[in-house]
């Protein structure tokens, strides 16, 4: 994957990113105040930047090989398309939060927003994953179904999983965009065919940090889950096998975890993680009005 379009697919994704953003903010579906949510200053905020994102990171992977491309404009079009639905009609007398209350609640019987977006995303990793995992092996010889069917089940989980587990993370301003930049850069930098995909993912979320830190705009799961669901898609293209049970264990694991622990708080305890975390942010005492 040569540096040249690494770096057509970073620009073409950032640029794609701000472009749409704007056109959103002249003529968003539904109406502004349809994608106004409340942060964690009880301040309104804008969930356009996910579509606009979603976008940004679309454009960008149309860089890549034939197959890269596909892999990831499937994973991250239905991460987007389903994340924007569970943000926009997400049913308001069944609040039910985190994986384990969706797939609760499917298990009952009851199919919410969150549910479908559950089972949407989870079809969409596993075709995702069908495109992107050789029915070769390296020397060339047809591999058996059993084995191939075996890898994308493998491959099909990690994308799901990456698109929840940011999803996860976009709690505070900024913190879902710095965790995928640095998880990408090494994919961008690295050998590979999901490199393209990364290099869309840092441009996207570098033209949208601007926003997002200063707390006008957020990626609702539209834009979570499209960034992870492309991220996944690329260590998925890759990441040899050990790498990629490694990140699903991983990627499984905090999901687990989440369930039980606040992620805000552990950032907060870590003194590092803290400081990556507050950095280019507002100081929280400061009002919306008094920044300068």
């Amino acid at each position: 994957m040569s540096l040249a379009r690494r770096l057509v697919a970073v620009a073409a994704a950032g640029t794609v990113t701000a472009v749409v953003r704007a056109a959103l903010e002249e003529r968003a579906p539904g109406g502004q105040q349809r994608w106004l949510r409340t942060n964690h200053r009880g301040e309104p905020v804008s969930m356009l930047e996910g579509p606009a994102v979603a976008a940004g990171v679309l454009a960008g992977a149309l860089v890549a090989p034939d197959r890269a491309a596909a892999a990831t404009v499937l994973a991250t079009a239905t991460g987007a398309a389903f994340g924007v639905v569970d943000d926009l009609a997400e049913d308001v007398e069944d609040r039910r939060k985190g994986l384990r209350g969706h797939l609760g609640a499917l298990a009952q019987g009851k199919v919410t927003t969150g549910g479908l977006k559950v089972l949407g995303i989870g079809a969409g990793a596993l075709l995702s994953a069908a495109v992107a995992t050789p029915r070769t092996d390296a020397s060339g010889t047809r591999r058996g179904l059993l084995g191939w069917g075996a890898d994308v089940a493998l491959n099909g989980a990690l994308v799901a999983s990456s698109a929840n587990l940011v999803n996860l993370l976009d709690l505070r301003p900024g913190r879902a965009l710095k965790a995928s930049t640095l998880t990408a850069l090494p994919l961008v930098l690295a050998p590979g065919a999901g490199a393209t995909g990364a290099a869309a993912v840092v441009g996207a979320s570098a033209a949208a940090a601007g926003g997002d830190l200063a707390e006008t705009d957020m990626l609702g799961d539209g834009g979570a889950n499209a960034l992870g669901a492309a991220l996944g898609a690329s260590v998925v293209l890759s990441a040899p096998r050990p790498v990629r049970l490694a990140a699903l264990a991983a990627t499984v694991g905090l999901t687990l975890v989440s369930e039980k622990v606040s992620f805000t708080k552990v950032v907060e305890a870590t003194p590092v993680l803290r400081d990556i975390d507050r950095w280019g942010r507002r100081p929280a005492h400061v009002p919306p009005g008094d920044q300068g």
